[in-house]
């Protein structure tokens, strides 16, 4: 049966909840899925479209950070070494295993602010700035060894005269270390978390603002405004969960008054897209000689995906894009290694998100930490406001689990944990079986092109049934809206995962948007207007 995506305009709405979480971001998603899963009424609210901001503009990796060892932050690396393989098996259509080619050469170094680069300083000073390939090695190992690895393969090393992964690169780079990581599309994980947390009684409200929110008698009275329609409407929460994310400092202010709320360091990281620069599925880890660190990826089947940069960025009151000192910065690293050079004129795309860091006062971007931070504040409802600070995206299902025990100690535990490894909406096969959902699916829906089917299981899973329902002919897939996008699938979105317009359903619950026309983008907004406009009459 076919999940609607419910909100709450102009119907009989609950007032009274155990939870409002301020944010439709990751990390708000995955509380509202986990605490709707123990027993708790909860209410979400969204300003904007669901993963609009940070939590869409990732560089899309489920990893543990090889990088965050030189600042020995072990128990962030475990435990995402650790949630990285629980989430592959969670869901297998969203996220998939993934080689890292490590090139080596004599110029890697160090950012000096590492403890790492410090202590190699100290202990062996002819080293300073370096960054060796036994120490690598060593880092690859407690990487491999962390976690607990059970899925994935182990690193290796690589000869790039005789492996395909060396043809790209320019014949300097003779060694490589191949490690293991993963890869997610990321604003499909918040969907999908929302989508599970509504199954299981959350209400998910898109588009709607907290404005105010008062503490009295125990409870919070908060107002909630309607974007899109104008409404308002107040409701009462017993706690508060401000999962804002590059946000949270705004939310304290505009709604708790906290006029003084400094938390988090909003780093810009930016990205590029260009034509595919090489045929093989193994994804590059470039160090460069600044000692910072890019990757480059293969995206959406004919593109490559470059980046990311570190920028400290001034305030959410600014846009997010990318400048061209990042554009030229991020094309002059890659082409250190490729032996095809990355032109400004080759980019077919470009995004950029804020992260929100918690604010451990480090003296650089890249150098501030990627460690979340729950925490009650001491100030307001007696302790029933919980604010989160910083996080990543590969353990947004732990700070979730954080989240859930910081409310039992003040609501009562209603149940047990529950989302480890729990499949979410389409992920319930195993993690190997993907070629085998696209055979068995292409068998159910033969006049649908093989390439298609493919791009369809990998977004919706075993829900791909849900998407093509009723569908018998080709005909009934309805308006072909170019490059696989047919009518069957937008009304899925508009209905079941709350798109609202074309940058909705083409960039964040898709990535079709980048090799349409200006001329197909507009069909498709034209037509979600029109489907919208039925529902609503």
């Amino acid at each position: 049966m076919m999940q609607q995506a419910t909100d709450t305009a102009g119907a009989e709405a609950q007032s009274d909840f155990d939870l409002l979480i301020i944010g439709g971001g990751v990390n708000g998603a995955g509380i509202a899925r986990d605490a709707a899963g123990r027993g708790y009424s909860v209410c979400l609210c969204e300003a904007g479209d669901f993963g609009g901001g940070t939590s869409s503009a990732s560089t899309k990796l489920l990893h543990g950070g090889l990088r965050y060892l030189e600042y020995f932050e072990l128990r962030l690396v475990r435990e995402a070494l650790i949630e990285r393989e629980n989430l592959l098996v969670a869901m297998p259509h969203i996220s998939w295993p993934m080689r890292f080619v490590l090139p080596c050469h004599d110029d890697m170094r160090f950012d000096s602010d590492t403890p790492t680069s410090r202590l190699l300083s100290v202990v062996m000073p002819w080293m300073k700035g370096r960054r060796p390939n036994w120490l690598i090695r060593l880092g690859l190992f407690l990487y491999d060894n962390l976690g607990g690895r059970r899925i994935l393969p182990p690193t290796r090393t690589l000869d790039l005269s005789s492996d395909k992964a060396g043809k790209p690169l320019k014949p300097d780079f003779r060694k490589a270390f191949e490690y293991s990581d993963g890869w997610v599309e990321d604003s499909r994980l918040v969907i999908l978390n929302l989508r599970d947390a509504q199954r299981l009684g959350a209400e998910i409200n898109p588009h709607n603002r907290v404005t105010r929110a008062n503490f009295a008698d125990g409870r919070w009275t908060v107002t909630l405004s309607d974007t899109e329609h104008g409404a308002v409407r107040t409701i009462t929460a017993s706690m508060i969960i401000n999962a804002s994310g590059p946000w949270v400092d705004d939310v304290l202010k505009s709604v708790f008054g906290q006029n003084d709320a400094h938390n988090v360091r909003l780093v810009r990281g930016s990205h590029i897209v260009v034509p595919r620069k090489y045929d093989h599925d193994r994804c590059y880890f470039f160090q460069n000689a600044d000692g910072r660190i890019i990757f480059a990826i293969p995206f959406q089947d004919d593109y490559t995906l470059i980046g990311t940069t570190d920028a400290d960025h001034p305030g959410m009151n600014v846009r997010p894009e990318i400048t061209d000192g990042e554009t030229a910065y991020l094309c002059r690293m890659a082409s250190e290694y490729f032996e095809e050079p990355v032109r400004a004129e080759d980019i077919v795309w470009t995004y950029s998100g804020v992260r929100p860091l918690y604010d451990d006062g480090a003296s650089s971007a890249q150098s501030a930490t990627r460690d979340y931070v729950v925490r009650r504040d001491p100030k307001l409802g007696h302790g029933t406001l919980i604010n989160i600070f910083g996080g990543k995206i590969t353990t947004f299902r732990r700070l979730s689990e954080s989240v859930v025990e910081e409310v039992e100690h003040t609501l009562g535990k209603r149940g047990k944990a529950w989302t480890c490894k729990a499949p979410l909406p389409g992920g319930d096969f195993p993690v190997d079986g993907y070629d085998d959902l696209v055979g068995k699916t292409a068998n159910l829906f033969p006049f649908v092109e093989k390439s298609v089917i493919a791009r369809l299981v990998r977004f919706y899973g075993t829900d791909v049934d849900q998407v093509l329902a009723g569908c018998e002919s080709l005909a009934d897939l309805g308006q072909d809206f170019g490059h696989g996008l047919y009518e069957a699938e937008l009304r899925y979105l508009i209905e079941c995962e709350w798109a609202r317009n074309a940058q909705d359903a083409l960039f964040r619950r898709t990535k079709l948007g980048i090799r349409m026309s200006d001329d197909e983008v507009a069909a498709v907004e034209a037509f979600m207007a029109r489907h919208l406009g039925k529902i609503r009459d």
